[in-house]
């Protein structure tokens, strides 16, 4: 067996395995059971599908699917971070009711501004 014999070999087990990984992401996606957790399979779809573009990047031979994976890469990251500020946002899971010590209307979140941080820093000094 020579070295492109077995190259293609473990491009083929990759993807093979890959799709499996993919098949139980998305599985876990519409099964949820909580919003974090279809989050996390969301982005490990991205983590899948850069793995898919790495495979046939190497089985095709061609670099330019790099620059796509980092791409992706970079927009999942993107996006995780958004959902995880949405998740703080709406302040609970879909599965989680109101509690009793929720004074909070409308489930805001009150973020801090600048100001607050820069006067936080300045009596640190002091």
């Amino acid at each position: 067996m020579g070295a492109a014999e077995f190259l293609d070999w473990s491009v083929q087990i990759a993807l093979v395995i890959l799709s499996l990984a993919f098949l139980g992401t998305v599985f876990k996606v519409i099964r949820g059971p909580t919003l974090p957790d279809r989050i996390l399979a969301l982005d490990m779809l991205v983590a899948t599908a850069i793995g898919f573009i790495a495979a046939i990047g190497i089985k095709t031979g061609f670099t330019l699917y790099v620059d796509i994976a980092i791409t992706l890469g970079l927009v999942g990251f993107l996006a995780t971070v958004a959902f995880a500020r949405f998740v703080l946002t709406r302040g609970r899971s879909e599965n989680d009711g109101p509690s009793e010590d929720d004074d909070m209307t409308q489930d805001a979140v009150i973020m801090p501004d600048a100001a607050q941080f820069s006067e936080v820093g300045e009596a640190k000094k002091k």
